[in-house]
C-alpha cells in the first residue's frame, strides 16, 4: 500500500499501515470517593502525558470531575486497551499518591483508582462531541 503523495491527516502513519484508533476511556476513583480537586486533575493530566510519549498514543482530551476522568486517546493497532489503562493508572496514581500525602487518610489504603474502567471506540459520535463532552466535565476548584 502506498501512501506517497496522498494527505492522511490525523491518521497514524506506521511502515505497514494507516490508522486512526480513538478510545474513550472512564476511570472512577475506588468507592467513587470524591477526593480530586482541580490541582489533581492537571497531576492526573501530567502523568497522563508522561505516559503518552511512552506509550506512543496522543491524548486528545482529558478531564474529570471529583469521582472520575474522562479521556480521549489516539492510540496505535499494537497496543492493547488493557495494556494502555493499567499504564495510565499506575503511573497517574503513584505521581496523585508522591504529590498528595493527605490521599491516604482520604481513601483508607491509598489506593485511587477502582480496578474497573469504562472503554468505547470513539466511531459512533464524532470526536468533535466526544471532545465537547469531555471538555465539558466540571473540574472541581
Amino acid at each position: 500500500m502506498s501512501v506517497q503523495g496522498k494527505a492522511f491527516e490525523g491518521y497514524l502513519l506506521r511502515r505497514h499501515s494507516v490508522s486512526k484508533l480513538v478510545v474513550h476511556l472512564i476511570f472512577t476513583t475506588k468507592y467513587r470517593r470524591k477526593i480530586f480537586d482541580g490541582m489533581m486533575i492537571q497531576q492526573i493530566r501530567e502523568a497522563f502525558q508522561s505516559a503518552a510519549e511512552k506509550l506512543e498514543i496522543e491524548i486528545l482530551e482529558m478531564d474529570g470531575e471529583a469521582d472520575h476522568v474522562h479521556i480521549l486517546i489516539a492510540y496505535p493497532p499494537k497496543l492493547a486497551i488493557s495494556v494502555l489503562v493499567n499504564n495510565l493508572k499506575s503511573i497517574s496514581s503513584r505521581r496523585v499518591r508522591i504529590l498528595n500525602t493527605n490521599l491516604r487518610k482520604a481513601s483508607n489504603s491509598g489506593v485511587l483508582w477502582s480496578r474497573s474502567y469504562f472503554a468505547c471506540s470513539a466511531g459512533g459520535a464524532t470526536i468533535e462531541t466526544l471532545k465537547a463532552y469531555v471538555a465539558a466535565q466540571k473540574t472541581p476548584d
